[in-house]
């Protein structure tokens, strides 16, 4: 991710968060699975054709051994769909795979120092948040179970995924605020410009009622601390970067 794109969550839009990471995290169903063997095809997934095609999924880019396959940048790309405050939603491929580096290399530092995980009642308490807060939710009536459901289905995931992918987004980002973001202070003027200037335009976009300020001014609040530790994180992620090794593969190179 690249702290661009990492905006982590303001990916969430990247949580994330800057390169943060951000992200907006959220990996899950395979990102950065080890690929069995030395070559670029770590494993092969359903085609969109008959059922009996079958599309190799390669390896994008190798990160200190681990590897980053194209079926993670796809599914990174659908994953902004439960970003509902991305500033730029629309990635290239260079900027997602950039995204993912970065998230990797979080995610290697993370098990340096590991913490306990972030319990299922604290997940389910910000997801049930999220479901509030994506302007496209509102057509598929997600504050009901069935079509939360069908939200997410339409954009390839699994309830299970959803929650897993949002977990550990929560987990990196407790990462980076521990990190960075001591003695950071947003203002409730900020909070309130934030609202009025970038969640209602998004939500009127959509023809869709926003929610009162009070019940997502939480959110807001971290994707302003966010912006403010992109500096911090860029840097720290430039530093991990040339002190590592980070290799990017062309379409049709093959793995070492």
């Amino acid at each position: 991710m690249s702290a661009a794109g990492y905006r982590w969550a303001r990916e969430a839009g990247r949580v994330a968060v800057p390169a943060a990471l951000l992200w907006l995290a959220m990996l899950q169903g395979g990102a950065y699975a080890q690929a069995a063997g030395a070559t670029a095809q770590a494993g092969a997934q359903p085609g969109s054709g008959t059922g009996t095609e079958m599309t190799l999924d390669r390896v994008a880019a190798m990160v200190n051994g681990d590897l980053i396959l194209e079926s993670d940048l796809d599914a990174e790309e659908r994953f902004t769909a439960f970003q509902p405050f991305s500033e730029a939603l629309q990635a290239t491929r260079e900027e997602l795979l950039n995204r993912l580096i970065d998230r990797t290399l979080i995610l290697q530092q993370m098990a340096l120092q590991p913490e306990a995980p972030i319990g299922d009642a604290e997940v389910d308490e910000q997801l049930a948040m999220l479901r509030k807060s994506i302007p496209k939710c509102a057509a598929y009536h997600c504050e009901t179970e069935a079509g939360w459901e069908k939200f997410v289905a339409d954009q390839g995931f699994t309830l299970e995924e959803v929650r897993d992918r949002w977990r550990q987004r929560m987990e990196v980002l407790r990462f980076i605020e521990e990190r960075f973001r001591m003695g950071i202070r947003i203002s409730q003027a900020e909070i309130d410009e934030y609202y009025k200037a970038t969640m209602l335009p998004a939500y009127q976009k959509e023809n869709a009622p926003a929610p009162p300020e009070a019940t997502i001014a939480d959110r807001i609040q971290e994707i302003l601390l966010q912006q403010q530790v992109d500096k911090l994180l860029d840097d720290w992620l430039a530093t991990l970067r040339a002190q590592g090794s980070v290799r990017i593969l062309k379409p049709g190179e093959e793995a070492p």
